[in-house]
C-alpha cells in the first residue's frame, strides 16, 4: 500500500532503515553512518509515511522491527546483497572522519575544488564527499553535513552564515573585448550580455552605472556559471566575472576584462548545515572553510554552536 507520491525511496531512507533494524537503535544507526539521531528518525518517519504503516516499535531501551517491517528488512537485505555483488559499483567512504559537503556546480568546480586539498589535509586529515546539485535540498534528510551556496540571506529550517561578497565586472574574450574597446558602460548594450540564472547581476551593475538593464532577445541565459564563462570564453557575448570563481580563468587570459567598473553582487556566498549538533568533523570542514572565505573566527564559532 503507497500512501506516498513518490514512485521510489530514496537508498538514504532504506539505509537508514537497515542501519536501525540491525543495531536495534536510532542512535547506533547514526554513529554508524555518521548522521545526526534526528536525521535517522526522520528517514524512518519518511518511510513509514510512504508505506503507510509501522515498520518499528518504539521502546525505552530501542527500537524493535514490527512484522511489516520484518518482512521490508527481509527484501532490502536481499537487495542490498543484489547491490554488492556488483563488483563495478561505487563504495561511499564512512567514517568518523567523513564529511558530506553539498553544493551548486559552479561554486563547487571553481571555487571548493581548487581549495579541496587543503581542506581536507590541514592540519588533520579529512575525507570529503562532494554533493553537487541544483537542489536546494533538506540537508537533514539527505545527511548532508555542511552545503556552501550562493544566494540572498538565509534559508529556513538551517543555520547560515555569510562567507563573503564579491565585486562584479564585465568579461570577456581577449578579441570580443578588443573589439569592445573602452568608453562609457553604454557601449557594451552593443554586444550580447550573458547571464546565468536570472538578470540580477547584470541589472546590479548597471544600476551601479546609473542605467537600466532589461534582457534582450539577443542577450543569453546558462543556468549554469560554468556555462556562462564558458560562452563568454567562446567569445559570445559579454559576461561578468564573479571573484574569486573567475581567478584562474582571468589569470589563464582565457577571459579579460571588457570594463573596469564594478559593482556589488546581490548574491553572495552562504554556508549552511542543518539545525541541532553539528558533527565534530563537520564542525572542523566548517572552520577550514570560513579560513579560506576569511571570515572571523567569532562569526564561525557561533555557526558552529547555533542550534537553531
Amino acid at each position: 500500500m503507497d500512501h506516498s507520491s513518490e514512485p521510489m525511496l530514496p537508498l538514504e531512507t532504506l539505509r537508514a532503515f537497515d542501519a536501525a533494524a540491525r543495531t536495534g537503535s536510532f542512535s547506533a544507526a547514526a554513529e554508524k553512518l555518521n548522521l545526526t539521531h534526528g536525521a535517522v528518525s526522520r528517514q524512518i518517519a519518511k518511510l513509514e509515511d510512504w508505506l503507510g504503516l509501522k515498520v518499528f516499535d518504539r521502546g525505552a531501551r530501542g527500537v524493535s522491527l514490527t512484522i511489516e517491517g520484518n518482512r521490508l528488512h527481509l527484501r532490502t537485505t536481499e537487495a542490498f546483497a543484489l547491490i554488492a555483488s556488483n563488483s563495478d559499483r561505487w563504495v561511499e567512504p564512512r567514517g568518523t572522519a567523513v564529511v558530506r559537503l553539498a553544493s551548486i556546480p559552479s561554486v563547487g568546480g571553481l571555487w571548493l575544488m581548487p581549495r579541496m586539498a587543503a581542506l581536507e589535509s590541514n592540519p588533520t586529515k579529512l575525507r570529503i564527499v562532494l554533493d553537487v546539485d541544483n537542489r536546494q535540498a533538506d540537508l537533514a534528510d539527505e545527511g548532508i553535513d555542511l552545503s556552501v551556496r550562493c544566494g540572498r540571506g538565509r534559508i529556513p529550517g538551517r543555520v547560515s552564515v555569510q562567507l563573503f561578497e564579491e565585486h562584479v565586472f564585465p568579461v570577456a574574450s581577449p578579441e570580443l573585448a578588443n573589439e569592445i574597446g573602452r568608453g562609457d558602460p553604454a557601449r557594451l548594450l552593443k554586444f550580447p550580455l550573458i547571464n546565468d540564472s536570472d538578470a540580477s547581476t547584470w541589472r546590479a551593475w548597471f544600476a551601479a552605472q546609473g542605467m537600466d538593464y532589461r534582457p534582450r532577445p539577443h542577450d543569453r541565459r546558462f543556468e549554469d556559471y560554468n556555462l556562462v564563462l564558458d560562452a563568454a570564453a567562446h567569445g559570445l557575448g559579454i559576461a561578468l566575472a564573479r571573484p574569486p570563481l573567475t581567478q584562474d580563468q582571468l589569470k589563464s587570459g582565457r577571459i579579460v576584462a571588457a570594463d573596469d567598473r564594478v559593482a556589488l553582487n546581490p548574491i553572495s556566498y552562504w554556508l549552511d548545515r542543518p539545525a541541532g549538533r553539528l558533527r565534530a568533523a563537520a564542525a572542523d570542514l566548517a572552520r577550514r572553510i570560513a579560513a579560506l572565505a576569511g571570515l572571523a573566527p567569532e562569526k564561525i564559532e557561533a555557526f558552529i554552536e547555533a542550534e537553531s
